[in-house]
């Protein structure tokens, strides 16, 4: 059966909610925190993706720079 609804998930993050459950068993597989990462890193990503910025690799560097700095 398709659901019809919208997808939170990918409101919230701009990742659809099966390929969410992807990251987050990778995550638990490799012992990281799912909500940490979902946070401080995929929020983070999607804003700027939301805000048609430039994502390049400093971008993506300075947001895990960020989000490690929170630990």
């Amino acid at each position: 059966m398709i659901n019809k609804g919208l997808d939170t998930t990918f409101i919230h993050f701009g990742i659809r909610k099966d390929d969410m459950e992807i990251i987050k068993n990778l995550c638990e597989e490799q012992g990281l925190g799912f909500e940490w990462l979902e946070d401080n890193i995929l929020k983070e990503f999607h804003n700027l993706k939301i805000n048609n910025e430039d994502i390049d690799s400093k971008k993506i560097e300075k947001i895990i720079e960020k989000a490690l700095n929170k630990i």
